[in-house]
């Protein structure tokens, strides 16, 4: 157990979390939204600091990230809990239930980065955010050893907490859930605008990479005129962010059948008249894949699966010489 940051003190003996937009006011030796934090005994203990649900290494793509680092492998690690209760949630075991831990601490977990020579750390598999001190941690020691740091998160972190963070994260990808405020807080238990407050402020920074990731759902966030909203206000961001298309399969609470081959063909066309840059998941295709010049439409990035070759010349198109977005030497 650890000492929380971001809450104050309430009456009854209550502390109010402010960690993220739930702002959880929390009675004596009780748990927050995301269980991971708990009033004892009048101050706020974050219960998984330190706790592994799952390790591993991955290659970066598998992120996703594809404008980051391409072809390298990170050191992924997650925890449990989460301050969302997706219905449609991939990760249920560790996000919504206390699965079998074992304790890594910050040194350890940058030792092992270093051990296995990866690119650096991600912070995934549950929600990150709800490992704060510990991620902020991790992250500072990380940085001192030349590591990468990657947060793979639903983007749902009050600001102030976030700027502390950001100066240490070298890549995110935000999981755009929806661009309508009903499927955040009926299908998910949040609210959209802190998650577009937050890709805007991420963006802004000149020192961290972003990406965004879209689960598409048929019947829940599908609808033409909601994708060009979406796609329409990233493009106001910025044109230039990768977007990466999921298809939905059927998991945890929701049981409604695979996103059609073909809605994910359209979407993916949609987007393409928005964005300069973006990509299929969890469907194999000959084109959703690869990275292609947006001035002369040359592939730049071959992918196969976890597969990649990469064709750039330093950061620029090898046939017109357009500067692509990302970070990749």
């Amino acid at each position: 157990m650890h000492k929380a940051e971001y809450y104050r003190p309430e009456e009854d003996n209550k502390l109010k979390c402010l960690l993220c937009p739930h702002e959880c006011l929390i009675s004596l030796n009780k748990r927050g939204i995301c269980q991971g934090r708990l009033n004892q005994e009048g101050e706020l203990i974050t219960e998984n600091y330190g706790m592994v649900s799952s390790l591993g290494i991955d290659p970066i793509e598998k992120k996703p990230l594809y404008h980051f680092y391409p072809g390298r492998e990170v050191l992924s690690v997650g925890t449990f809990g989460c301050n969302f209760r997706c219905e449609f949630c991939q990760n249920w075991q560790i996000s919504q239930e206390k699965p079998e831990l074992r304790e890594i601490l910050p040194t350890d977990l940058v030792k092992l980065a270093l051990d296995r020579e990866t690119l650096g750390i991600a912070y995934t598999y549950s929600e990150p955010s709800v490992w704060y001190e510990y991620i902020l941690d991790a992250s500072r020691l990380a940085r001192k050893q030349g590591l990468q740091n990657i947060l793979v998160t639903n983007g749902y972190l009050n600001q102030e907490p976030l700027k502390e963070l950001l100066p240490y994260l070298d890549g995110v990808n935000i999981d755009l859930k929806s661009f309508t405020e009903d499927f955040y807080h009926r299908v998910c238990g949040g609210h959209l605008e802190p998650v577009l407050e937050n890709i805007k402020l991420i963006a802004a920074s000149e020192d961290t990479h972003l990406e965004l990731t879209t689960l598409i759902i048929p019947g829940l966030n599908d609808s033409t005129e909601e994708l060009k909203d979406l796609f329409s206000w990233v493009k106001g961001v910025g044109a230039d962010i990768p977007l990466h298309l999921s298809r939905y399969f059927p998991r945890y609470r929701l049981q409604k059948p695979p996103t059609p081959v073909k809605r994910m063909e359209e979407t993916y066309n949609l987007a393409k008249e928005y964005l300069d840059y973006v990509y299929l998941g969890n469907l194999r295709t000959d084109y959703g894949s690869n990275t292609i010049c947006p001035q002369c439409r040359e592939i730049v990035i071959i992918r196969e699966g976890y597969y990649v070759d990469n064709k750039l010349d330093g950061d620029k198109c090898p046939v017109c010489g357009k500067e692509i977005s990302g970070v990749f030497q």
